[in-house]
């Protein structure tokens, strides 16, 4: 895939919801303030490249390959991050 998505068969969802091996772009985040920024800083911004990793085995918190480190957020994090995903069902 090359880091680009062909085609116009994608999806958005919340980064919370995706499953390990799951990868997307960074298309925006739903929160404010502290966190917003807390995130922007740790390179999580719009048109980023993200996989899932791994979730812990209840689901929190979820490590996440962002650029060219590994990254973990807790579920309740994860869900104010906003992926565009390819839709693999065609």
């Amino acid at each position: 895939m090359n880091g680009q998505f062909r085609g116009g068969n994608q999806k958005r969802m919340r980064l919370g919801e995706m499953k390990p091996g799951m990868k997307g772009r960074i298309s925006g985040l739903s929160c404010r303030g502290r966190l917003r920024r807390r995130l922007m800083d740790m390179g999580i911004v719009s048109g980023v490249p993200v996989e899932i990793v791994r979730a812990a085995p209840l689901g929190d918190p979820v490590e996440l390959k962002v650029k060219d480190f590994y990254l973990s957020l807790r579920k309740d994090e994860a869900g104010d991050i906003w992926i565009e995903v390819e839709d693999e069902s065609e």
